[in-house]
């Protein structure tokens, strides 16, 4: 009689084992992020990280040196201390030329200069005395202060020589410039002469009333028509009416063209 291969219990069928097998526990992770691998990486290079590396750090080496040697002048870097003071000596030789020629320049600005300013200065003046002879030779039309004096005539016509004498008042009292009816500029060389009909003066005749534009001190030239025995007294007492007006500003229009000397030159030796 076969013998039973096993013990059974009262619940199991013969033969039978049991099925249930234990579950698996593990469950899936996530792979390691680009940063972890790289430092996992960097911990733990392999052989040919570690070439590449070691030749970068050669290549940046080299470059350094490189910009180093760059930066540094070696011109004088063979050259012997007593080359190197004859170097010194050349360039300071070399500055103090250049400063002395700097100096001279500037010297020679300042001449320039000087002369220039002379120059202008001396132009200015000469301008000036120009415009002056101008004006007291009857050249140019002026404007200013002074009096305008008219003359009337009464029953006897105006006597020349009054006119005269008036006109070498008001020049005594500074007269710079004198205008008679507004045509005719008085100069030093003006001429006066009698006429039946007025007065003629530098060739033109002129009627009365005779009004004289005169540019100066309104209160000099009023003084010298009015003193005792002056000018105002002298017409009045031909019969004739004398008017002096001050202005703040009198025109004078009228000029003489130059005339051009016949005899006199000038001294080339002043």
């Amino acid at each position: 009689m076969p013998e039973p291969s096993g013990p059974t219990g009262p619940d199991e069928p013969p033969g039978a084992t049991d099925s249930t097998e234990p579950a698996d526990s593990t469950e899936p992770t996530e792979p390691p992020s680009g940063r972890a691998r790289l430092l996992a990486a960097m911990r733990t290079p392999t052989r040919g990280q570690a070439v590449v590396g070691v030749l970068l750090l050669v290549v940046g080496f080299a470059s350094i040196t490189q910009v180093r040697a760059n930066e540094v002048d070696n011109t004088y870097s063979g050259y012997r201390q007593q080359d190197l003071i004859d170097v010194l000596s050349g360039l300071a030789a070399t500055t103090q030329r250049a400063e002395t020629e700097i100096a001279r320049l500037e010297s020679t600005r300042q001449n320039l200069q000087s002369r220039t300013e002379s120059r202008q200065a001396a132009v200015a003046q000469a301008q000036e005395r120009a415009d002056t002879l101008a004006i007291l030779a009857g050249q140019v039309p002026v404007t200013g202060p002074g009096v305008r004096i008219t003359i009337t005539p009464g029953d006897a016509p105006i006597d020349i020589d009054t006119m005269l004498d008036m006109v070498q008042e008001l020049r005594a009292a500074f007269a710079e410039a004198i205008q008679i009816n507004g045509t005719v500029r008085v100069v030093a060389q003006t001429a006066f002469e009698d006429s039946p009909s007025g007065i003629v003066v530098d060739g033109r005749t002129l009627q009365p009333p005779y009004v004289v534009d005169v540019i100066g001190d309104p209160d000099t030239l009023a003084g010298a028509m009015s003193f005792r025995a002056g000018p105002t007294e002298s017409f009045e007492d031909d019969g004739a009416s004398v008017q002096v007006q001050e202005l703040g500003s009198i025109d004078i229009t009228s000029v003489r063209p130059p005339n051009q000397p016949r005899y006199a030159e000038r001294d080339q030796g002043q």
